[in-house]
């Protein structure tokens, strides 16, 4: 006589407890909104909300904050994408802001800094109460203190040593008028959950995520791929190499990584045997001193 197991995988409780969170947001807080920059870690987000409320819509907005330097690959996806799940997207443009005056272009091109003041304004004018965001704790030491609500002042701003307790699965999503949460369903993955998931589920990628050919730069060490952002400076190189991306932020200052897996069955196989961050390993960004990340979210990044 056999018995039917109904443990739970990883994966399979992974995904109980982001639904449970995505599910609480919408019960509790009046206006949320989800972050969707077409990035791997979002893609599982927004399918998590997608199965959190199927057969219905999904009953919030989703919102980009756009730098103006994202790869072409990875717009097209997002607008596909939402155009697939029939939701609103709220596009908070970095480049307008710079054109406003409301902002200014830092001198080393990258434009996480200047994200900040761009995203709190459109918080500010669509009245978002909670901002789901696709951060994970293994990726980077300043984002193993969040909780999975992380309370947010008046002024979008992260005090690591005021947060809230968080007792088993209970959540307090409490706020007074101007405050927010900001709220990490995928808190408890790791980048080879990820990659899982995407697995099991037969999620769909931008192609940067497959390993092909790409004619690259190094720069400290990294491999830039030549596109609009990135061309050759006096006395660098271009060759030709088999490389993919594990994360997509702006072009101009994310670096590709030596691979030849082609199937996400291989990028899983290649994450397995990793030692170093996909931040750690391709974000030039992040580079700026070990408490990059950090100083960012306590001024209100995501």
């Amino acid at each position: 006589m056999t018995t039917t197991d109904h443990r739970l995988t990883q994966l399979q409780t992974l995904e109980a407890e982001s639904i449970h969170v995505i599910r609480e947001v919408a019960a509790e807080l009046e206006r949320p909104v989800l972050l969707f920059s077409g990035g791997k870690d979002s893609i599982v987000m927004l399918e998590l909300a997608r199965k959190a409320f199927a057969p219905a819509r999904i009953p919030f907005p989703v919102m980009h904050v756009d730098t103006g330097l994202n790869f072409p690959e990875v717009l097209a996806f997002r607008d596909r994408r939402v155009a697939e799940l029939g939701v609103e997207l709220v596009v908070a443009s970095v480049p307008d802001a710079i054109a406003a005056g409301t902002v200014k272009q830092e001198p080393n091109g990258s434009r996480n800094r200047i994200q900040t003041p761009v995203l709190l304004d459109a918080v500010e004018e669509h009245g978002f109460t909670a901002l789901f965001g696709g951060a994970r704790r293994d990726e980077d030491k300043a984002r193993a203190k969040e909780r999975v609500f992380s309370f947010r002042d008046e002024f979008g701003q992260w005090d690591p040593k005021n947060q809230r307790p968080e007792i088993w699965d209970l959540y307090n999503g409490r706020i007074h008028l101007g405050e927010s949460i900001r709220v990490f369903p995928l808190s408890n993955w790791t980048e080879l959950d990820i990659w899982g998931y995407i697995a099991q589920e037969q999620i769909a990628i931008p192609d940067l995520y497959l390993a092909r050919e790409r004619d690259v730069v190094e720069r400290q060490g990294m491999l830039y791929a030549v596109n609009e952002f990135i061309t050759p400076r006096e006395g660098e190189q271009v060759t030709r190499v088999s490389c993919r991306y594990r994360t997509v932020g702006d072009a101009n200052l994310t670096a590709a990584v030596p691979s030849h897996a082609t199937t996400v069955e291989q990028v899983i196989a290649e994450i397995a045997v990793t030692r170093l961050t996909e931040r750690g390993a391709t974000r030039g960004d992040d580079k700026v001193s070990d408490a990059a990340m950090e100083d960012r979210k306590k001024e209100g990044y995501f």
